[in-house]
């Protein structure tokens, strides 16, 4: 559900030094078909990668592809592991089915309402940022977000990539992030070898839209760190 908006204070910074490509997934109903979008639609390479919440999870598809092309590697407020078995991933797939239901009924800006409620800081609650991201929810359309529900209640268990990834791998989340929190992101920094961890303050889930300086502070180290060789 999320556009261009979530990387504009980045793109913004780094625009004049690389080549920015914020991908749009459409209704596509599955990670790998949109990892495959990318890898079709973005230049021969290196490319450094960055995704945010499903956009990590693209990432990972697109490292399980083609690993050659990716020199650098940035997972923002997102995770690893696969739905959970049992009534955890039905208490999971019941929430997002019941999101799109409000979605269906009441148009998405009431679903985003709902739904976005825990993805920012407490203090940014009412805001314009909040507004902002109620704003680019509402850009989306119905079909992306039950085509997007789809393609994460079947994800991957990523937990078996993590320490064949050899790349410079920055590892990103807001301190109060309830969706993707911080012990996930710790898990990642330990299976993932030379990896680095940086924690916001102040910041949930929306992290590049809410303490943005801090972000692309992260993102400026990361991209000076050189490309290693790496056994695949």
């Amino acid at each position: 559900m999320c556009d261009h908006a979530v990387w504009a204070a980045q793109v913004e910074v780094f625009g004049g030094s690389h080549e920015c490509i914020v991908p749009r997934y459409g209704t596509l109903a599955s990670l790998g078909a949109m990892a495959e979008q990318v890898l079709d639609e973005a230049p021969p390479g290196p490319l450094a990668v960055a995704g945010h919440s499903m956009g990590g999870r693209v990432a990972f598809e697109m490292w399980a592809r083609a690993p050659q092309r990716i020199s650098h590697l940035a997972l923002l407020d997102t995770s690893w592991h696969p739905l959970p078995p049992g009534a955890e991933g039905e208490r999971e797939r019941a929430g997002r089915y019941a999101l799109l239901a409000i979605a269906r009924t009441q148009g998405l800006r009431a679903m985003a309402r709902e739904w976005a409620q825990g993805m920012v800081h407490p203090s940014r609650l009412g805001t314009p940022l909040f507004e902002a991201v109620l704003d680019m929810f509402e850009r989306s359309s119905v079909e992306a977000f039950a085509a997007q529900i789809e393609a994460l209640l079947a994800r991957r268990d990523a937990g078996p990539l993590l320490p064949r990834i050899g790349v410079p791998t920055l590892l990103l989340c807001g301190r109060e992030d309830g969706w993707s929190p911080p012990a996930r992101h710790e898990y990642m920094h330990a299976h993932i070898p030379g990896s680095t961890l940086r924690v916001i303050e102040r910041c949930g889930h929306m992290s590049t839209m809410e303490q943005p300086e801090a972000v692309n502070a992260a993102l400026r180290d990361w991209l000076a760190e050189r490309a290693i060789d790496r056994t695949i």
